[in-house]
């Protein structure tokens, strides 16, 4: 049962987790797969990121992503070793590489923040935000070098005191700042 939920996670890596499927999919009930992955969090193989949502009716409220702390045992989950340019997964590969990095930067800098990700309804996002004195900073992941991003308008206007950073390989080490 543990090995199918890490799985399910593993495929589903840079996406929102829906406890009912992942119960669905490991064949218990949504109590049994919240104890599990709270246990996978105290363990430290999987870390969760909570939506943020303050002002607009179409941003999503309840959602959560599930990442990996190590894309190693993520990788070993699914038994896929091959290069980036052979994989299919490797946009939700990145993210979660970016976001473990970023978090294991801000632990080791003593630098608490509030995490979040955002989503509308109509599929605007930001991969990942980070909260600090009533600042918010916002990264968006791609894997594609030179890769621009977009910063969200409903989010500009709605939260104005934000900043946005687009992370690609070529800038990779600006999550170090």
């Amino acid at each position: 049962m543990l090995f199918k939920l890490l799985a399910a996670i593993a495929l589903q890596t840079g996406s929102e987790a829906s406890l009912n499927e992942l119960a669905q999919i490991t064949g218990t009930n949504v109590h049994t797969v919240k104890r599990y992955l709270e246990l996978l969090e105290k363990s430290f193989v999987i870390f969760r990121l909570n939506s943020f949502s303050r002002n607009l009716r179409k941003e999503l409220a309840k959602s959560q992503k599930i990442y990996f702390y190590d894309v190693g045992i993520r990788n070993a989950v699914i038994r896929n070793f091959n290069e980036m340019n052979l994989r299919a997964d490797v946009e939700g590969l990145w993210e979660n590489f970016c976001i473990s990095e970023r978090l294991k930067f801000n632990q080791n800098h003593r630098r608490l923040v509030n995490t979040y990700f955002w989503r509308t309804y109509d599929q605007k996002e930001i991969d990942y935000i980070e909260e600090k004195d009533g600042h918010l900073t916002c990264f968006e992941f791609n894997y594609a070098e030179g890769a621009t991003g977009k910063f969200p308008t409903e989010f500009s206007e709605t939260y104005p005191n934000s900043s946005f950073k687009v992370i690609t390989p070529g800038n990779f080490y600006e999550i170090y700042k």
